[in-house]
């Protein structure tokens, strides 16, 4: 079943690997992942599960029972090969909603402020270079024509400098020339007020959405930290998607099992034995080792309780 139940047959060698990345880019892209699981004609085991577009079901209002929109009619989906696995499901309807269709309406809002704050800072204006240049003494007998082509060829030359200075050059000029900062004033207060206003607003519309910070790309406290919770957090995610996709990878075993004859279930389990925080937890084991002994050793427990806890350590 492992290699017949990915139901693209032109994907030569595809089977249960590649059928679980499609299975769960369903789940978070749309919300929920149906479709049938097919016998094969001489029912002696599934042929394929053959999904269909999520995009299409609605739930009757009549019977509260699952529809497919083909374009033309409703088709009933209340059969036994029909299996349809929601993720959040929404109160009331019962059909999965996607934990992804926030983000947008969330960017939406993030870009509308960016593009507020920069209107803002257009219209107050931008620090500017005033440069002042005080025009020499006229020498003593120079013609009034030498002076004024002399102080033109002066400003000229030090507007040149100006212009061509590099940000990593220095102007150097005689005492005459005097460069300042034009523009709005408290241009930081401004700023830092946009920075909190923007990351209040964002984290109300997180909080909101049910969406994690992490996930539109923000990040406090120290990065161990944070690194941890983010990790925990998706976990925890993680883990609850896997227990439905068990129940629905059981249900096609079981069907398996039974067209061949077994008496029997199955049962799947994912391997989440992951390297992150392997230190952190071999700690933690190691503690809990330690408080068996003690334990033992003060007569609080027996020998038989000591191996069966320690057991759960292995």
């Amino acid at each position: 079943m492992a290699l017949r139940i990915y139901p693209f047959s032109f994907q030569r060698g595809a089977g249960l690997e590649s059928f679980l990345p499609y299975l769960f880019s369903s789940l978070y892209t749309d919300g929920a992942f149906a479709g049938f699981a097919l016998v094969s004609a001489d029912q002696s085991g599934l042929e394929r599960f053959l999904p269909i577009d999520v995009a299409h079901i609605a739930v009757s209002e009549r019977s509260g029972k699952l529809l497919y929109h083909d374009g033309e009619r409703d088709i009933s989906l209340d059969h036994d090969d029909f299996y349809y696995l929601g993720l959040s499901a929404e109160g009331g309807v019962g059909l999965g909603k996607s934990i992804m269709s926030a983000v947008p309406f969330v960017a939406y809002i993030e870009q509308q402020l960016v593009e507020d704050m920069h209107r803002t800072t257009h219209n107050a204006g931008y620090h500017r270079l005033h440069v002042k240049v005080k025009p020499p003494e006229k020498m003593a007998g120079e013609s009034d024509k030498a002076y004024v082509d002399r102080i033109n060829a002066y400003f000229d030359e030090t507007v040149s400098m100006i212009k061509e200075c590099a940000p990593e050059d220095n102007p150097v000029t005689w005492d005459n020339v005097e460069i300042e900062y034009i523009g709005p004033g408290n241009i930081r207060a401004v700023g830092n007020s946009w920075f909190l206003n923007h990351r209040a607003m964002v984290e109300e519309i997180c909080a909101g959405t049910n969406l994690a910070p992490f996930m539109l790309g923000y990040s406090y406290g120290t990065t161990h930290n944070w690194a941890q919770f983010k990790y925990d957090l998706v976990m925890r995610q993680v883990h609850s998607v896997q227990r439905q996709t068990a129940r629905f990878l059981e249900w096609l075993g079981n069907i398996e099992l039974g067209l061949k004859g077994f008496n029997c279930r199955c049962r799947f389990r994912f391997d989440n034995s992951f390297t992150f925080l392997a230190s952190e937890k071999q700690e933690i084991n190691k503690s809990r080792a330690d408080n068996l002994i003690r334990f033992f050793e003060a007569g609080l427990i027996s020998k038989e309780q000591a191996e069966k806890e320690a057991e759960g350590l292995l």
